[in-house]
């Protein structure tokens, strides 16, 4: 009897392995139901792969008009005046409160 009981234990054993493993397959989070969710994750991802890329294309060329080799005066002027809190006498100000 002893022999009986130990067959089906282990047989009953890989039949749970094989169970778990199968769900996970099927519901994990890698699993093939999950596919759209990944997808979605993915475009999202990219979407915002594409805003991070223009907004530090944007950063660069701001940050290459104030190189010495290539300075922009404008733009040195305008920060100049965000830093010191100066207007220039053509910019219209709009005070709050």
């Amino acid at each position: 009897m002893n022999l009986h009981l130990r067959r089906y234990a282990r047989l009953g054993f890989l039949t749970l392995l094989i169970a778990y493993f199968s769900a996970q397959a099927l519901t994990g989070e890698r699993g093939l139901l999950n596919e759209a969710e990944r997808q979605r994750e993915l475009r999202d991802s990219r979407a915002e792969l594409v805003t991070l890329q223009a907004q530090r294309a944007e950063l660069q060329a701001r940050v290459r008009g104030l190189s010495a080799e290539h300075l922009s005066v404008d733009l040195l002027e305008e920060r100049a005046r965000v830093v010191l809190g100066y207007a220039h006498p053509d910019d219209y100000v709009i005070r709050a409160g």
